[in-house]
């Protein structure tokens, strides 16, 4: 099942375990139970601390436990599980829930830690995952540690594309899902900090009150992308007090499934790059706040004065400078059905949910670069692909074009205006366009519709704030990186700066913090950082 490099590696990595581990089978006579076994195997001879037991019975055929001797230790049980082969992206999951069943200590902040082991569940959680989702890691990951830390949690994650009569009964059509207790509990990427959060309410409440204890900055960047990562960085080093307010480090590049233009590095995948800015912001002594939301900014009242940013939980930062590197998001394409249906049919992740689709009809609906891609990448799981562009035209590269064109089960609809998504109430059933030439309207039967047509600015907190914005809503900087207000710079996607890449934001983000360092020495005079709290 592995080849020779991946069972070298994973010899290496169980070199770490503290305890024995036991994997459970519960296996059945298809071509996915012979694979499990096979890659068990692998696992089971790459360690003398893991075995394998294939008396197993749970309902789930193919699947897995991972457990731990809990005879004498009661509170040591565990309770994680694999339902299908967590191959692909999801190999690292594997890995990592061997090591922390084993007793290898997870890499995340201890008070964190602390939280997951005083939950008192019951909390049985269940995740839907595909072997091609950038995004299903880290909510895999993350749920696997908490059922490895607390005997109160158990989590089983499910292939979605090897479990498809389960997938559809449960009405899945985007991944991640989570289930607790068979109830929803949440879609999408979430890091261990978020699910925490959901489970232990007084959490933001406690972080809020640290908030406001913070000093004032010298300088705070809001938003936690490529350009602030850059901002961070860059600001740090000039040996200045620096915080970072995130609602989600890494932003975009998070759902991003290949990188293959950033310079010198020929190709890499958003999270693990973004997991690399992290630890390179870490490396300096910059304040990282993530999962904080900034939903209004306070200009200074004096020149060089202090500048606040109002989060959500109700707590505020104040800073003698500020950088917005907010970033960006999927655009909607705002016609009546879409949000009804949003996880029910309605899709912006072909990696992700594609597989969900296998053997049905789609739309995807943008003719740039990343619909094409996105149209090139479902042909061949899907049974057919229409294409829909407003344009006369496509946009994308012409080898892009020249490749759809080529494929047999792929209509392209160019001067289409999307007009309603449809649905039965539970999942979308079809689309309606107009033809933009002759005024007509036509329905296209199908079971989902991924949107791809660009990205719109995370700005709309900024618009009673001061700061100048673009009729499309972006912040207007000029070639400093310097906004309307003193003190106030921005950079990355966020802005007016053309072309929305990501080595262009992290430039843009270390022109910002250059800028914003200019602005404090040439203060007159320098105002002190006071207290947050005073």
């Amino acid at each position: 099942m592995l080849d020779a490099g991946l069972k070298d590696q994973l010899k290496a990595y169980l070199g770490n375990l503290r305890q024995p581990i036991e994997l459970v089978a519960s296996l059945g006579e298809g071509q996915g139970s012979k694979d499990m076994l096979a890659l068990l195997e692998d696992v089971a001879a790459a360690s003398d601390k893991v075995s394998l037991n294939l008396a197993g019975d749970d309902a789930r055929k193919p699947s897995f436990a991972i457990e731990r001797d809990a005879k004498d230790s009661p509170q040591d049980k565990v309770g994680v599980r694999f339902a299908g082969l967590p191959l692909g992206h999801e190999f690292t999951s594997l890995v990592l829930a061997l090591l922390h069943v084993g007793g290898h200590p997870p890499k995340f902040d201890a008070e964190v830690l602390d939280q997951v082991r005083a939950l008192e569940g019951p909390f049985r959680f269940e995740t839907y995952f595909s072997q091609s989702c950038q995004n299903c890691p880290d909510v895999v990951q993350a749920l696997n540690t908490m059922a490895a830390l607390n005997p109160n949690i158990t989590h089983v994650a499910i292939d979605g594309a090897l479990f498809q009569q389960e997938v559809e009964a449960r009405q899945v059509m985007a991944v991640p899902t989570v289930l607790l207790n068979g109830q929803p509990f949440g879609q999408g990427r979430m890091s261990l900090e978020q699910i925490v959060a959901k489970l232990d309410t007084g959490a933001v409440a406690r972080e809020a009150e640290k908030i406001k204890a913070k000093d004032a900055f010298e300088v705070l960047i809001v938003g936690g992308g490529p350009a602030g990562a850059a901002a961070a960085i860059y600001a740090a080093r000039k040996g200045i007090r620096v915080g970072v307010a995130a609602e989600r480090f890494g932003g975009q590049v998070l759902d991003t499934m290949a990188i293959e233009n950033f310079i010198s590095v020929s190709h890499t995948e958003g999270p693990r790059l973004v997991a690399g800015l992290e630890q390179h912001v870490k490396d300096y002594d910059a304040d990282i706040m993530n999962l904080q939301k900034a939903v209004g900014l306070v200009p200074a009242q004096t020149p060089g004065g202090l500048i606040e940013i109002k989060l959500e939980n109700g707590a505020s930062l104040t800073s003698r400078s500020v950088i917005l590197a907010t970033g960006a998001r999927w655009r909607n394409v705002n016609v009546p059905g879409e949000a009804e249906y949003k996880n029910k049919g309605v899709a912006y992740c072909p990696h992700c949910d594609g597989p969900l689709f296998k053997g049905k009809r789609v739309a995807v609906i943008g003719g740039g670069n990343s619909g094409v891609e996105a149209a090139i990448d479902l042909a061949g799981i899907v049974a057919h692909v229409t294409l829909i562009e407003f344009d006369s035209q496509l946009r994308a590269d012409a080898v892009l074009q020249r490749k759809l064109a080529s494929l047999p089960n792929v209509k392209i609809v160019t001067s289409a205006m999307t007009t309603e998504i449809h649905g039965d109430g539970t999942r979308v059933s079809g689309l309606t366009y107009k033809d933009r030439n002759h005024d007509s309207a036509h329905r296209v039967d199908l079971e989902g519709v991924f949107v791809q047509i660009g990205l719109v600015p995370n700005t709309e907190w900024l618009k009673d704030s001061g700061v100048a914005l673009s009729n499309r809503g972006e912040i207007e900087v000029d070639y400093r990186g310097e906004t309307s207000l003193p003190g106030v710079f921005a950079a990355g996607d966020a802005t007016t700066t053309p072309y929305k890449q990501i080595v262009i934001a992290m430039g843009e983000g270390s022109k910002s913090a250059l800028s914003a360092f200019d602005y404090l020495i040439r203060l007159e005079p320098a105002v002190p950082a006071q207290s947050a709290a005073a």
